[in-house]
């Protein structure tokens, strides 16, 4: 499973540059000009876990398949996009299917790339995005509310449970916040999100700073950062243009290259771990002579469900689930020496999958 992040942020903030780092491709034409972005475009990458070597290597597996997560650059918003202005109908449309929203805010200066709002001010970007994204959500439950309001009045079962979570969103929309921060009760959890409210997905803001400052930020990114802890989101800084570099180099050079910039990893490390705790994603493992392969569930699924995300079969007959730690399993050096010294357990359908644990599903075909 993985995750499926959209890249949105206004023109010219490095977004599409990010982009083609991230996933090693030059699919979106980075340009200095709004719009150069108009479709958009989608890489997936693999998701960096340097605990999958060291159970290929304890399980002797022939291969490694990493999870994978899903990128999608979207055109550049402007001012007015809740109206259609620039590309806004498209914006919009396609950030309604991503999990996540990557926010890249622009936090160089750099006299050569022209500012679409002709400043340098990475909270008034984020604002700026953030009110068309509000602005369109109001406009589209101020369209529904009405008749909900007739169907609740019939006593629609469905109209009944959504009036109360539309008042309460388009209260907060006015009041000028985002959808995500409403308190909404676990049994209405799967009806507030087929609302598929643009502000009630997650937010992690990406800080695009020049090379210099890729290790520790700068005043711009430090400003985002305290904007998102206000917000409960996440920020993280990366230099796209040293992602850009690392994009061409080996294993090797990339290594030299980061040293020599005093960073420890590639920014893409740090922005799928800061994605996974957004969304609350967990990994377990699967290990076999074929191969050792990484899945990504939520936090909090059980065994059953952990099962289905390889093959439904696997859940629709789930039995039991053989479970051993990442630690026992690597310290001990695989699964036999983990079931002699009775690190093996046996776990039933109630059993919540932890992160790391190596898992075999027994189940009925």
């Amino acid at each position: 499973m993985g995750f499926k992040c959209g890249i949105v942020g206004l023109p010219n903030v490095g977004k599409s540059t990010l982009f083609n780092a991230l996933t090693k491709t030059a699919a979106a034409q980075a340009a200095n000009y709004p719009f150069c972005t108009i479709e958009p475009n989608t890489g997936d990458v693999a998701v960096p876990d340097p605990r999958l070597a060291k159970l290929a290597a304890a399980g002797k597996s022939a291969n490694i398949i990493a999870t994978r997560l899903t990128f999608v650059d979207i055109a550049g918003l402007v001012r007015g996009a809740s109206k259609g202005e620039g590309l806004g109908n498209q914006f919009l449309a396609n950030i309604r299917e991503v999990d996540a929203i990557a926010h890249v805010v622009r936090c160089f200066e750099d006299e050569d790339i022209t500012h679409v709002d002709g400043r340098i001010d990475p909270v008034a970007d984020a604002e700026t995005v953030e009110t068309e994204l509000m602005l369109a959500d109001l406009e589209s439950l101020e369209k529904r509310v009405v008749n909900l309001r007739k169907r609740a009045t019939g006593n629609d079962k469905e109209a009944k449970q959504l009036l109360p979570l539309v008042d309460a969103t388009i209260a907060l929309l006015t009041d000028g916040k985002p959808a995500r921060i409403l308190d909404v009760d676990h049994e209405d959890e799967k009806a507030f999100k087929g609302l598929q409210l643009l502000t009630s997905k997650p937010v992690l803001y990406v800080c695009n700073v020049m090379e210099d400052d890729a290790d520790k930020g700068n005043a711009y990114s430090d400003s985002v950062a305290e904007m998102a802890q206000r917000e409960g989101a996440q920020s993280v800084v990366i230099s796209a243009n040293i992602e850009a570099e690392i994009a061409q180099l080996d294993a090797e050079e990339a290594a030299e290259y980061l040293e020599s910039m005093g960073l420890e990893e590639p920014g893409l490390d740090r922005l799928i771990r800061a994605g996974y705790q957004l969304l609350d994603l967990i990994t377990f493992f699967t290990v076999g002579p074929k191969e050792t392969r990484a899945w990504t569930i939520t936090r909090g699924t059980k065994a059953p469900q952990a099962a289905g995300v390889i093959h439904t079969d696997f859940e629709r007959g789930f039995i039991r689930a053989q479970t051993i730690a990442y630690d026992d399993y690597v310290g001990l050096g695989g699964e036999n020496p983990a079931k002699e010294a009775g690190k093996a357990r046996d776990e039933g359908k109630e059993y919540v999958a932890h992160d790391g644990d190596v898992m075999l599903f027994k189940f009925n075909t």
